[in-house]
Parts: structure tokens; sequence; C-alpha cells
């Protein structure tokens, strides 16, 4: 196959030409797979195009340029010309923000809106906090007398990441920023459901002027290619984002094979606390965006609302207006807040959690349909009348299905929250701030917003409690997960 045949041109509905990367990017190159995958557009169920796929061929051939690059190039590279590689690619990133929102558009299925406002700009920011530590991964000196005892922050070497389908470009930059900066090389697997943006960053990449086989992304089945990333023993450490029972099964590889580290962010059931002194307005418009933010397909989604008792019915009527105008639909409109759900088969796990509401006897208050007649499009939908061992106050649905009970006070509502196997997020909306540090500090998350939901930003840590993960993305901490720790002590005593 030659590299002609590694290209698609096609069009979005509103007319935009795209031209798409579809060969796995390895040493710098796009080349040929074991097969190919259809890549669907959710918001019609059409094919978009066909990329190559890796299996274990593949992924050795990516991880043997990735440590021919570590130990011939990338770790003889100055932090600081690691450092401006990072830069240049964000730079180049800024420069084609519109073509990269428009394939996220097409592939994922998200508001066009969104695309511009928060992925395109979430990956080109991480490149950029990151690409600043490049020159500052340093140990320490430690005083002992007779001796000179320090440590080196010394890279892994080849780092795995596997990404999901539900924010293919901004967990793209969580696993390249702190990866790079820290002097490590890297293969990205990326979701088989949303290929197409990760591969565009893949030619910005050699564009930007990255050296061979330093960063590989290729695309492949989870049982196929992300076990065989899991499992290789050339990887010293892989980073997964996705499900729990996923991670559990990342995890498990990752120990059969080399005991490379791992980090795993996974699923949530969180918890939006909002109490009878909060700003009510305030809390309605961010428990919407909590929960439909990315057509509910968010690991922190706010999908478990409580309501102090005294507002209860307040909130309820505020919240179904703000439910009932959220424009669903064409995800290349400008207005469109809530697109598509991922896939045929996501839409269907999400529809048999509503048929489960109904079925244990809670109330549809809103939505619970199907929208539109064409592509994976559901109904913003609100459950009242729940208990809480209902699977969908239980379980993690990923869509737009949000749950809103009541309850008395504190210690009754951080209890409730407490009732789940995960600990991602939560958040707390009050205006007595006594109140909102006592009981984000009692929550067990490893993220609470207060008076706000779904903020993310690079600088700040990312990760769960319980089965929501191992370690953290994100902030000064992230880098921890990427560096090994070595001391020398220099004996200098006669």
């Amino acid at each position: 196959m030659t590299l002609k045949d590694l290209t698609a041109t096609v069009k979005t509905v509103k007319g935009y030409e795209l031209k798409l990367q579809t060969g796995l990017f390895i040493n710098n190159e796009f080349v040929t797979g074991a097969k190919t995958i259809d890549t669907i557009n959710p918001a019609t169920g059409d094919v978009i195009t066909s990329v190559q796929a890796a299996e274990k061929k593949q992924i050795d051939d990516a991880v043997d340029a990735a440590e021919l690059a570590f130990r011939n190039v990338w770790s003889k590279t100055s932090p600081q010309d690691r450092q401006k590689l990072m830069l240049k690619l964000a730079d180049l990133i800024d420069r084609d923000a519109e073509e990269l929102s428009q394939i996220e558009t097409l592939d994922n299925g998200k508001g066009i809106s969104l695309s511009r406002t928060v992925d395109i700009p979430g990956i080109a920011a991480s490149l950029r906090y990151y690409a600043g530590f490049a020159d500052k991964i340093h140990g320490k000196t430690v005083d002992i007398p007779g001796t000179f005892s320090y440590t080196r922050h010394e890279a892994i070497g080849v780092c795995g990441a596997i990404i999901p389908w539900n924010f293919p470009l901004m967990m793209l930059g969580w696993k390249l920023g702190p990866c790079l900066a820290t002097g490590n090389v890297i293969v990205v697997k990326t979701s088989e459901m949303t290929p197409l943006s990760a591969l565009k960053v893949a030619a910005l990449a050699k564009e930007a002027g990255f050296p061979a086989g330093v960063i590989n992304i290729v695309t492949g089945y989870g049982p196929e290619a992300g076990d065989a990333l899991a499992r290789h023993t050339k990887v010293g450490k892989v980073a997964f984002t996705g499900s729990t029972l996923t991670g559990r099964t990342v995890m498990k590889a990752a120990a059969e094979s080399n005991l490379k580290k791992v980090t795993l962010e996974l699923g949530g059931k969180s918890p939006n606390i909002i109490f009878d002194d909060a700003d009510l307005d305030k809390a309605v418009k961010w428990a919407h965006f909590g929960i439909f933010f990315n057509h509910g397909q968010c690991c922190c989604a706010g999908s478990r609302v409580y309501v102090q008792e005294g507002i209860y019915d307040r909130f309820l009527e505020k919240f179904k207006k703000a439910t009932e105008e959220t424009r669903v639909g064409d995800p290349t409109d400008e207005s469109t807040f809530q697109g598509p759900q991922i896939s045929q088969l996501q839409y269907d796990r999400i529809m048999g959690y509503i048929e489960s509401g109904k079925d244990e006897g809670a109330k549809v208050y809103l939505g619970g349909a199907r929208h539109g007649d064409k592509g994976y499009f559901i109904q913003p939908t609100v459950f009242t009348d729940v208990t809480p061992k209902m699977k969908i106050v239980q379980e993690e649905i990923f869509g737009p299905v949000v749950v809103v009970s009541k309850f008395k006070d504190a210690d009754e509502v951080v209890e409730l929250a407490h009732d789940t196997t995960y600990g991602l997020a939560a958040a707390v909306f009050t205006e007595n701030v006594t109140r909102a540090i006592d009981v984000a500090n009692r929550l067990e998350a490893g993220t609470v917003w207060v008076n706000a939901y779904n903020v993310l930003n690079p600088q700040v840590p990312f990760g769960g409690y319980r089965q929501s993960g191992v370690g953290r993305e994100n902030g000064e901490y992230a880098l921890d997960n990427y560096v090994q720790i070595k001391t020398v002590r220099v004996n200098l005593s006669l």
C-alpha cells in the first residue's frame, strides 16, 4: 500500500474538506497495519473512512522504534530542545485548530463549539504547561555527614498510553505532556472509534521536528493492540484512561509481564451536592453542565445530584427548564450542546440503563427516549424517586442520564455520596465557606469542585479514589509517574 492510500479526503455536511491520515504512525512514517477498521460518524451512523489497525506485530515495531529513539537520540537531547519541540507542536495545533476541531466533531460527535473551545485548546495547553517543566526535572541533595548523597529523576524510557474515545485530543495531551517533558518516548494506542484527530497530531509532530520514534500513534482494538502494549516487556510505564473493568485488565497485564509502572484514570459515579443556601440559578447551570457536557460521556460527570429538601422542588423546576432548553442535534451546528453518543453499542447500553431505571420503579421526570431518527442521539434524561441501590444510581452509565435525590443534612448526604465503588469527583454548592470546606474535606473523591463542575486544567492534578483509579494525571504530581528515582551516595570519609 502506498502513502497515498494512507490518506482520505472527506467533506463535512457544512462543506469543510478534510484530509485524514489513516495509517499507523510508527518511526515518523504512516504505515500499514494488520487489518483495517471502519471509523463511524456517530451523528449519522455512516462510515467516515477506514484506518489501519495494529496487532502485536505492529506494537512490537512501534516499541522497537521508540526504544531506539530513546537510546540513540532522545536521551541525548537537551531539556531545552525537548521544550522547544513541545512548544512548536502546540503552535502547530493552534495553527490547525479549525481543522482539528472539524475532525474531532466528525469522528467523535461532540458539538463543534466544544471542540473549538475545550478539546483543541486543551491539548495545546497541556503541551505548553509541561514544556515549562522540561528543564526543571531535578533531584535533591541529602545532607549526611561523610557523604555526598543526591537523587536523580531519570526517564523511564519507553512509555505506553491507551486513550479513550470521549476526549481523544485532550487525553492525548494529558499523556504526551508529562511523558515528553521528563525525557521519555511514547507509543499511544487510540480508541478504534476515534483515531482521526490523534493521527492528525502525529503528522504535526513530524512537522514540528520530533525525531523519528519519539512519538508513535497507532490504532487498534484493546484485546489485540492494547493488551500487547500493556504486556510489552520493553515498555516501562503504561498510562490508561477508560473503564474500571478494562483498567483491571491493563493492571493485570502489566503485573504478569514486567511489573511496569501503571497509572489508571477510570470510571466514576460522581455526586453533586446542592445545599439549601446555594445560589440556585448557579447550581442549576453547573448541574446541567456537570451531567450533559460531552453528551454525558465524561468519567467525572455529576450523574448523582443530591438536593437539600428545602429547595428540592424549586431546583427540579429550574433544572427541568434548563434541560428542556438543551440543544441536541447536528454537532456541526454552532448552537448544538449535546451531540450523539459515540456508537450503536454505547447507545444501546445507555438505553438499557434507562429501561432498568423504569423497571426498578424510578420516575422518568424528563426524557428517557431516542432523539431524532438518525444517528445515536438520546434525549437528556432525568430520573427522580430513586433508591440508593438501583442500577442507575450505582453504576456508571456514561450518557446523558442523571438521578436527582433529596437529602436532609450534611451527614446524610456524605454517607449517600460514599455509597458507591467509585471516588473520582464530587461537587458542593453552598454560600457557606465553612460548610463548603468541611464537606469537601470529608468527601472521598480525587477532585471536589465548590460552586462549579467539570472545570479541568492541566495545572491541577486529576485522578480518583477507590475504583476510580491509581495515580494522578495533570499538574506537577503527574511527573512522578514518568521518572525513576535514583540515589547516588559518594563516600567522603577516610
